[in-house]
């Protein structure tokens, strides 16, 4: 998809597109972050607790829901109020 194309995309639905390529956006960070995080071990996390190693873990999971809830109930909710 070339740039004039999502710019055509986004003067015809700008919540629509904003949505897309956000949702685009918020999946490449949450995988990056992972990969970024494997690269120490998740057990250390869990046999420390006291040190905040988990945290990362935690915003990655808290973010992950956040985008899972948005996408199968709010969205859902908003189109059947549109609509």
């Amino acid at each position: 998809m070339s740039l004039s194309t999502l710019a055509a995309r986004f003067r015809r639905h700008p919540i629509a597109t904003t949505l897309e390529v956000g949702s685009v956006f918020v999946c490449l960070v949450l995988f990056a972050a992972t990969f970024v995080l494997l690269g120490g071990s998740p057990l250390i996390a869990t046999a420390q607790p006291t040190t905040g190693a988990e945290t990362p873990w935690l915003v990655i999971v808290v973010v992950g829901a956040a985008f899972v809830l948005f996408w199968t109930a709010l969205v859902p909710l908003y189109e059947r109020y549109l609509y």
